[in-house]
């Protein structure tokens, strides 16, 4: 089926999901001011693969193109990461290219993303003039292309900015967001017999997803159910904490579980489910499993265990029995085919040609923040640990980034690429000072450490 068939359903899902929290709830915000109005000159192109590119270039071009990577979704052209941010960067006097991507693929246009991207800057040079250095920036799905540029563009490239990237990768993604399906189709829809994988096109997997929360929203109103939710989130690596709503306090597990439901009610398995079936067109088939997962070993190492177990104990049912019933019963296997493909065109952190800064919001409901681990393992395994940073913005929501946040964090990167020193320009307070100095819409820089990401498998 064409890739198109969700139609506004899928557009509604992926803006509903990725929404901003209100910048009244977002903290330290001073009085906005504005960047100045700036000429701007719009150029657009066509690539061979049939992609489009489109570039912004201000009166006062400061010689730094801005390279954007677009997030998961309808292949259009995009140059910035929000409306807000770009106007900021073409105030201070950068460029702003991107591309659309391969535009007759699925919208997980992995395939294509990076030789597009690379082909935009040349297209930009013969229509612009060669930029004196490239920054390449990357926003959820794009963060991963935008990793992949970091590992692969050096010579090209100077330097890598990543906004709430998914730099696990497709291989990783698939699996643990199978794992709370499985769960929620094993323990709240046990009648249901409900497919997972395999979609024949995008209304089967809209379907599941749509009857997956059918079953959470009916979960909710006992606590026995509100225990399996729990347990999904965690295989899930939902975070506790909503937009509109305090963070909930250590330990209270039932403050964590009513906002993971939250999460869940705002339709967060109605995106995953129909971006699955996109996953599986560029890869060929399936690329996930859970033939062989330890369910009780895999709730081990998730940081919301302890919550699972009180609500659990609430309940007064038996943990044991339900990991033990979803480890026996886990029978999906993978196409080994398409697993190979994901893992060529669809992962990213084996190496780094150049410095790589990622912002990630500590509360993601569609790209985990412990994402952000499980790549610098990688990075670190690599040797390449030094030309990494990663910092993070106390906020709810997918991608829910200041403008100043991410101008604050185009700064930083430059200054490496400029001086070869990182200089703790990174670190949470000069963040928030320089983005705080830049007096737009304000910053919640953080110290912070993610978790471990659950996923439990190993792959090449």
């Amino acid at each position: 089926m064409p890739k198109f068939a969700l139609g506004a359903a899928t557009l509604a899902a992926v803006l509903a999901l990725a929404a901003a929290v209100p910048a009244a709830a977002r903290s330290d915000t001073p009085q906005s001011t504005a960047p100045a109005a700036t000429t701007t000159r719009h150029l657009s192109g066509r690539l061979p693969d049939g992609a489009s590119w489109i570039a912004d270039v201000p009166d006062r071009w400061n010689g730094t193109l801005l390279l954007f990577s677009h997030g998961y979704g309808p292949t259009t052209a995009q140059d910035a990461p929000s409306p807000a941010a770009g106007q900021a960067l073409l105030a201070e006097g950068y460029a702003l290219a991107g591309s659309s991507y391969d535009p007759n693929g699925p919208w997980w246009a992995l395939e294509s993303a990076e030789r597009d991207q690379l082909a935009t800057r040349e297209a930009f040079a013969a229509a612009a003039g060669r930029p004196v250095r490239t920054l390449s920036v990357g926003q959820s799905m794009g963060g991963l292309v935008n990793a992949q540029l970091a590992r692969d563009a050096g010579g090209v490239l100077d330097g890598a900015l990543g906004l709430c990237g998914l730099v696990a990768g497709g291989v990783d993604l698939g699996n643990y967001q199978l794992d709370a399906e499985y769960t929620i189709a094993s323990l709240l829809a046990p009648d249901e017999h409900l497919e997972l994988v395999d979609f024949a096109d995008q209304d089967a997997a809209a379907a599941t997803a749509a009857r997956l929360t059918v079953a959470v929203e009916r979960a909710q109103t006992t606590p026995a159910g509100r225990a399996r939710i729990a347990l999904a989130a965690a295989y899930l690596n939902l975070p506790g904490w909503a937009p509109g709503q305090n963070a909930p306090a250590p330990g209270d597990a039932e403050g964590q579980e009513a906002q993971q439901y939250s999460w869940f009610a705002q339709g967060v398995l109605s995106f995953i489910g129909p971006a699955r079936y996109s996953v599986e067109q560029s890869a060929g088939g399936n690329a996930s499993w859970n033939a062989g997962v330890d369910y009780a070993g895999l709730l081990r190492s998730s940081e919301h265990a302890d919550q699972v177990r009180t609500l659990y104990r609430t309940a007064g049912l038996d943990l044991r029995a339900d990991l033990t019933a979803l480890t026996r019963g886990a029978r999906v296997h993978a196409d080994p085919q398409a697993v190979r493909r994901l893992e060529r065109t669809s992962t990213a952190g084996q190496g780094l040609t150049m410095p790589l800064l990622n912002l990630h919001t500590t509360s993601d409901q569609l790209v985990p923040v412990q994402q952000e681990n499980a790549f610098a393992a990688r990075v670190r395994a690599a040797g390449d640990g030094a030309l990494l940073r990663q910092a993070y913005v106390a906020r709810q929501g997918h991608c829910n980034f200041t403008a100043a946040e991410v101008v604050a964090g185009v700064h930083a990167l430059e200054h490496r690429v400029t001086t070869g020193r990182w200089d703790g320009g990174t670190a949470p307070a000069a963040l928030q000072r320089a983005a705080l100095a830049l007096h737009l819409d304000g910053a919640a820089f953080t110290p912070y450490r993610p978790t471990r990401l659950v996923v439990g498998r190993r792959h090449t």
